[in-house]
């Protein structure tokens, strides 16, 4: 029999600080705008974009603080990492716990009775002990089951002594054997027994209370997170009002490695979030297909009808752990998934159009550098021409006179070709940065709340969840299960 692995960690809350990476110029640069003021409200002042960027980003830091009391409860910050708000640096050693378990029932308690308060507040410390007791019963039960064929094969043995009219020590000897492999396994089904007990009472007394707290927990954490996406949503919706400034600002290679880390960030938040929502369904099932193993009684009969104590058919934990799997499974995840996936494809069209922005200032680079190279050499020829040739040079009428065109005209076109073609590719440049511009504010404008209203959606969609997850614990209790 297993019991589940430890609880995921719902988020890995720290103390987080604003990353000092990717600047709102990510995205836009840091133009002005009218009608955003520093709360995200509309108003006449004029404020830096990032300002409006960056209160996105306080609320994000916000939102993660709010799952602390989850955190604390599942140990993450002990099983995964250490976060930056435990001030013991070390590991639990779980393992120590579990060995210490077994030897002691959760009705005698080691150390004169004296029992460490933090084993009772730990989820994962119940898990420990559930673990231990459940490894336990599975010897005893393995235990049994050999024996109880040896006794089956002694069983056969003197009954085909009896029909081959064995002496009677034989058969004396045989059932002494007989009887003494029924002793034992009564004494073993006794023990057993009592070690079914304990994996009741701690399914009933501990883990269960456990997990109605970690409910409870859950349900404030996505309360207080909701607040802070209902404020994302209503500060991007503000940025409608935005509009780009004439004056085109070109894309730097700061501003195109900002951008790139967005993407990757952006990147990772949507693969932890999809492993929030399988690990927190994957822990759920784990918990039922526990459970559903548990509520299966032990046959242990042999002539009498030996047996594990009854367990109750609907313990109150059944019904929390059958309204959990259905919640989660309710949940818009999905919606969110693909806001979030949307907005990274619309970042990585931004970063496209940044790179075709900076390969079109290259190309405008390089032909700067040849214009000027070549309308150097002509004039450094010019000037050697006129000096060789005299103030005859000056008539125009020699070049038509002579043998061949005129050299000065004939090299002077090429520069005026090459100056015309910078220019066509300045020109094709700053448009494209332009349009850089507004692809980028317009996505802004329309993504970020698409984004932000899912994530405000999803948020309130789990608060609701575990809130009726409470009302199902609550009316139990009104039923007169402890929780």
């Amino acid at each position: 029999m297993e019991t589940p692995p430890p609880p995921p960690s719902e988020a890995g809350v720290r103390h987080f600080m604003h990353s000092n990476s990717a600047p709102s110029e990510a995205l836009m640069g840091s133009s002005k705008v009218e009608n955003v003021d520093a709360s995200g409200n509309s108003g006449g002042n004029k404020v830096n974009l990032m300002k409006v960027l960056e209160l996105i980003d306080d609320y994000f830091l916000k939102a993660s603080e709010c799952a602390q009391n989850v955190t604390k409860l599942l140990e993450a910050h002990k099983f995964q990492y250490q976060s930056s708000f435990a001030d013991n640096k070390v590991p639990v050693d779980h393992a120590a716990r579990v060995m210490r378990v077994i030897t002691w029932s959760s009705k005698g308690v080691p150390d004169g009775g004296k029992t460490d308060p933090d084993d009772s507040e730990s989820l994962a410390t119940v898990l420990d002990k559930l673990l231990a007791w459940e490894k336990k019963l599975y010897e005893e039960v393995k235990a049994g089951e050999l024996m109880k064929l040896e006794y089956q094969r002694k069983v056969s043995v003197l009954n085909r002594q009896k029909k081959r009219g064995a002496t009677a020590d034989s058969l004396e000897k045989t059932k002494a054997a007989v009887s003494h492999l029924h002793t034992r396994y009564i004494v073993d089904m006794q023990s057993m027994d009592s070690t079914v007990s304990e994996v009741n009472d701690l399914r009933d007394q501990q883990l269960y209370p456990k997990l109605v707290e970690l409910v409870d927990r859950m349900a404030q954490m996505w309360e207080d997170i909701s607040v802070h996406h209902d404020s994302q949503l209503q500060v991007s919706t503000e940025l409608k009002s935005l509009d780009v400034l004439l004056a085109p600002r070109e894309t730097s290679k700061l501003h195109y490695q900002c951008t790139i880390q967005l993407s990757n960030v952006i990147q990772q938040w949507q693969e932890r979030f999809e492993t929030l929502v399988e690990q927190q369904k994957h822990y759920v099932r784990s918990l039922n297909s526990w459970l559903k193993l548990n509520l299966i009684p032990i046959e242990s009969n042999l002539k009498e009808k030996v047996s594990s104590p009854p367990r109750a058919h609907h313990p109150p934990i059944q019904t929390l752990l059958h309204a959990w799997h259905d919640s989660l499974e309710k949940l818009p995840d999905e919606v969110t998934r693909t806001a979030i996936s949307s907005f990274s494809a619309v970042i990585k069209t931004i970063i496209l159009h940044q790179e075709e922005e900076m390969r079109l200032k290259e190309k405008c680079e390089e032909t700067r550098k040849e214009f000027l190279r070549k309308n150097q050499a002509f004039e450094d020829w010019y000037h050697k021409h006129m000096q060789r040739k005299g103030p005859e040079a000056m008539d125009p009428e020699r070049g038509e006179d002579g043998p061949g065109k005129d050299p000065v005209s004939e090299r002077q076109f090429l520069v005026e070709t090459l100056r015309k073609r910078l220019e066509e590719e300045q020109e094709k440049h700053q448009r494209h940065c332009v349009q850089v511009r507004e692809k980028s504010l317009g996505t802004l404008k329309t993504r970020l709340p698409e984004l932000f209203r899912a994530l405000s959606e999803y948020a309130h969609a789990c608060y609701d969840a575990y809130n009726k997850l409470r009302a199902i614990v609550l009316s139990q209790s009104s039923n007169g299960v402890p929780s």
